[in-house]
């Protein structure tokens, strides 16, 4: 059986129990393709899946290959793909919130869990994409239906999600406000954004009203932003809550005041994939990678992850 490198973590923990390590190669199944990774991202879930939260429960106990984001080359496909073919470039988040393997050589996945990756770009941006773009493309199109002339505040502006989801909802038509420090308002502006408002300094419910709909990155136990966000929303606005969901306190408080809300997961989506690379090349959308760290360095990736303050995604190169 062929071998691959990839990255093991055999318990929960810090950083420092993910190991590369040498394990089999898959094999796809009919219906499925093997992809050679060039790079995969890194996202916080992967770091609090690695500490026994985020998707743990979902994947079980250690040990497994972290990662869902990735980017790479069909290397062979199995019976009854016709959409894919090897040496076709290729990105997608597969398998989510179950094991995908990202942070590996060599992963297999249904065909239609991936698109062609945006030509426009490496595959280290490409591996930024996936997840991040998913995120935030279901949570303004599918969940909120975000119509143009609406206004749309998205906090965390400047992170993975809230970089892209900003020109999203431009995209979409929408007056677009953002939540992020000071230092990142020129670059947030170029990306689209109409207002800015920095959490450092202001209270966003005091600079902000009438929003159609909250894109809520950081979720009530950071500084209570969830139930704060409900002062901003117009009479049956929209708050998605993205980390970790809705709860009975939250829902009930909205209720209180004809507010809606939504509780949100990321879905692997091979068509919304393919729409955004379309948004790539044609230079309507721009993917940011703040570093690229080696397969070898996953550990100092996700120190540097937890830290915060990432502008946009950090990825890794997994292919030589």
């Amino acid at each position: 059986m062929s071998s691959m490198r990839a990255v093991v973590q055999h318990a929960f923990g810090g950083p420092d129990v993910l190991r590369v390590e040498e394990v089999p190669r898959p094999e796809p199944l009919p219906t499925e393709v093997l992809v050679r990774v060039h790079a995969a991202g890194i996202n916080p879930v992967d770091w609090q899946t690695r500490a026994g939260h985020g998707m743990a429960g979902v994947l079980g106990e250690p040990p497994f290959i972290p990662g869902w984001d990735v980017s790479g080359v069909v290397e062979e496909i199995g019976f009854g793909v016709t959409t894919l073919k090897p040496g076709d470039e290729v990105y997608g988040m597969p398998w989510f919130p179950r094991a995908a393997g990202g942070y590996a050589e060599y992963v297999t996945a249904p065909t239609r869990q991936f698109a062609r990756k945006p030509e426009s770009i490496s595959h280290e941006q490409a591996a930024a994409v996936p997840l991040a773009a998913l995120t935030a493309w279901q949570a303004l199109v599918d969940t909120a239906d975000v119509q143009p002339g609406q206004r749309v505040l998205i906090h965390a502006a400047a992170g993975g999600v809230g970089h892209l989801a900003v020109q999203f909802a431009k995209h979409l038509g929408a007056h677009v406000t953002g939540t992020a420090s000071s230092g990142r308002h020129d670059w947030l502006k170029e990306l689209g954004a109409d207002e800015l408002v920095d959490y450092n300094t202001v209270r966003f419910e005091d600079a902000v009203k009438d929003i159609d709909v909250v894109i809520d990155l950081i979720s009530v136990h950071h500084d209570n932003t969830s139930v704060r966000s409900l002062d901003v929303l117009r009479p049956g606005g929209l708050l998605v809550a993205i980390p970790v969901g809705v709860s009975p306190e939250l829902q009930e408080a909205a209720e209180s005041r004809g507010l809606r809300t939504s509780p949100f997961l990321v879905e692997p989506d091979g068509p919304a994939l393919t729409r955004i690379a379309g948004l790539i090349d044609a230079g309507e959308v721009s993917v940011e990678v703040e570093e690229v760290f080696a397969l070898d360095q996953v550990a100092q990736a996700h120190t540097r992850g937890e830290k915060g303050r990432t502008r946009g995604k950090l990825v890794l190169r997994v292919a030589s």
